[in-house]
């Protein structure tokens, strides 16, 4: 997954937005001004910070050397994932849990307007 894939990946997500807080390099993907996915685009290796439910984060982080504790966040729920170094598949995967994680803790309200059209 590219760089470009990442980003375009983020930005499918229904009221996903891409903002930039911590500067030009930094790429930050919300769902209704919350976070579900954090990224250097142009680092090396390319990386991205998602949300996980916390038993399931130290799993993949057992299973996969390319998945450990989120860098500069709550390790208990967020994963760094360096991406060229999983199947391009699981990184959606992941990154699609990251947002149904953090839609699924907005409110009632926030979450129907989503489902509309």
């Amino acid at each position: 997954m590219t760089p470009q894939e990442l980003r375009a990946f983020c930005l499918e997500f229904n009221a996903s937005a891409e903002e930039f807080p911590f500067g030009p390099e930094t790429s930050v993907f919300k769902v209704l001004g919350k976070l579900f996915a954090l990224s250097h685009l142009d680092g090396e290796p390319l990386t991205v910070n998602l949300k996980c439910e916390p038993e399931i984060a130290v799993r993949l982080r057992e299973e996969h050397p390319a998945i450990v504790p989120g860098w500069h966040m709550n390790k208990r729920h967020w994963n760094t994932v360096t991406v060229g170094e999983l199947p391009d598949h699981m990184v959606r995967e992941l990154i699609e849990d990251s947002y149904d994680l953090v839609v699924a803790g907005l409110p009632k309200a926030e979450r129907l307007r989503l489902d509309r059209p």
